[in-house]
């Protein structure tokens, strides 16, 4: 497997020191990676929308009315794995763990055609697979600073004052700080200069059941110019994404595999684009697998040791949508 990966850290360098555009998709295990060349990708299998910078001309012109229907994970199965995760806070191995779950869903549509409706900044349709249409950012390159816009914390939007709820509240709070530090400390492996520019500000997004409230932060750091010969080691070396893991990275990812009893496969892996001077990516969340005919919206929230495993269980459930055009 290191063998592989140094292959493709190879590829993503050589391209990157041509100024060769490409796109990549690296999978949560980092099992499964694709690089290909902008030239070299079919529409027909791979269809991506990176805020705009789209490789189909698709227009949601005639809408069809998405129908999804949710067959949730049993509560039962979710609070043994949140128990479980519990004990490992408990015992000091991980103090902040996104926990996850696949929900079995019917629509009446097929995958490409919520690829076409759904409204989000990154896009993404692989070969009948999956699709994601994320809202968050893994890190984008301008000008050889570096960018990464963690997500942590959400609330339906229709709350009185839902806002002021979501930022008051301790153990959002708590792991949003918690998670924009790591992903901090994962910039400066990479880059000098890192700072928080802006810390928790609210975004809102439009779904197929009404609205949500996400916070966000705004991560930066300085890239030596030639930052493009070396674009492989920089995505690498800062897999797997800290927002959709925990800390400390490491033990939490073990964790994760033993407590959540399935493959996340590319959900929550991360895709991006760079177009021969500079790069945007994203964390694949809000996610649908097609397996065996059956489809799966995978999603999950991260849980601290004061997590309350009812309400924990419902925001897993609220991130089983379709983002509204």
């Amino acid at each position: 497997m290191q063998d592989k990966i140094k292959s493709y850290i190879c590829l993503m360098n050589t391209l990157g020191k041509e100024s060769i555009p490409f796109i990549f998709i690296i999978d949560f295990e980092i099992r499964n990676i694709v690089c290909l060349p902008l030239k070299y990708i079919s529409p027909d299998e791979i269809l991506f929308d990176f805020n705009g910078f789209k490789n189909h001309s698709f227009h949601p012109d005639n809408c069809k009315n998405i129908i999804l229907k949710k067959k949730p994970v049993e509560y039962e199965r979710y609070l043994k794995a949140f128990n479980k995760v519990q004990k490992y806070f408990k015992e000091g191995y991980s103090y902040i763990l996104n926990l996850t779950f696949p929900t079995e869903i019917q629509i009446n549509v097929d995958i490409k055609d919520i690829f076409i409706q759904s409204k989000a900044k990154y896009k993404l349709y692989f070969k009948n697979q999956f699709i994601t249409f994320s809202p968050e950012t893994f890190i984008k390159i301008n000008d050889n600073k570096i960018f990464s816009y963690p997500m942590k914390g959400t609330i339906k939007a229709d709350i009185p004052e839902a806002e002021r709820i979501l930022r008051n509240n301790e153990k959002e709070r708590a792991e949003h700080a918690t998670i924009v530090d790591l992903i901090r400390n994962d910039i400066g492996q990479v880059a000098k200069d890192v700072k928080v520019e802006n810390f928790c500000y609210a975004e809102k997004i439009k779904t197929n059941e009404g609205e949500l409230l996400q916070t966000s932060s705004e991560i930066t750091g300085e890239l030596p110019r030639n930052y493009n010969e070396n674009i492989g080691e920089i995505i690498f070396k800062l897999l797997p994404a800290g927002s959709v893991t925990g800390a400390p990275k490491k033990k939490t990812v073990e964790i994760i595999k033993k407590v959540e009893e399935y493959e996340r496969g590319y959900y929550t892996g991360i895709f991006g684009y760079f177009d021969g001077k500079n790069l945007d990516s994203s964390v694949m969340i809000r996610f649908i697998e097609n397996i065996n005919g059956k489809y799966y919206y995978k999603s999950g929230g991260g849980i601290m040791i004061y997590s309350d495993p009812l309400a924990e269980y419902k925001e897993l459930l609220d991130k089983v949508y379709v983002p509204s055009v």
